[in-house]
């Protein structure tokens, strides 16, 4: 895996690559920014045992926040752009039985204070996309969505990071290794979307 990504690795470039696919797959979520985000902190572990200088390999804690804050400018973007969306936008989501449910669930959880399905969302398959969309186009207030987008974005960094390096260290800078951090993840997607399909009970949406 570590040279599918060839020598970008070992350098500031792996950076940019990391925010440009993070960023951008809000609107193209087939990007594989998580597999991404996880080479290149296997790339971190495998550095880390092998005693290569520092700038030979990405910082996780760098790598962390790049993610992250990639990752709050997608959805910025997102949300301001669905705002401006108009009536055509509100049509699209009308038409979607998925986006409709889930612009509803969004509304209920942010005017309760609650941002637990955005945090769901961002691990979900194209749930990040969702969220993001439905608050812009729903016209909820930034104060109320994007605290938890950050939140969201920095605890879905740090979680891919955790992978990739602790995935490397343990089971090595290999295909395995790699494999095995990335099904952990794919897992994770799997759980909140499975969470954010249940359907809202009556008494909590009340």
């Amino acid at each position: 895996m570590l040279e599918s990504v060839g020598s970008l690795t070992g350098t500031p470039w792996i950076y940019a690559m990391v925010a440009l696919s993070v960023l951008l797959d809000v609107f193209l979520p087939v990007l594989p920014s998580g597999v991404l985000v996880i080479t290149a902190a296997t790339a971190a572990a495998a550095g880390s045992a092998t005693d290569r200088v520092p700038h030979e390999v990405p910082d996780i804690l760098a790598l962390t926040l790049c993610a992250a804050l990639a990752s709050l400018l997608g959805d910025l973007v997102a949300y301001r752009l669905a705002w401006r969306g108009g009536a055509r936008l509100d049509r699209a989501i009308a038409r979607s039985r998925r986006l409709t449910a889930a612009q509803e669930r969004l509304g209920v959880a942010l005017a309760r204070g609650g941002g637990a399905l955005v945090i769901l969302a961002r691990f979900a398959p194209a749930g990040r996309s969702v969220v993001s969309l439905g608050a812009g186009a729903a016209h909820r207030r930034a104060r109320d969505f994007l605290p938890w987008s950050a939140l969201a974005g920095l605890t879905w960094a740090a979680y891919s990071v955790a992978l990739g390096y602790y995935g490397g260290q343990w089971l090595g800078a290999t295909w395995l290794g790699t494999g095995v951090s990335v099904l952990a993840l794919f897992a994770a997607g799997s759980g909140a979307a499975y969470v954010m399909r249940r359907p809202v009970k009556a008494s909590q949406a009340g």
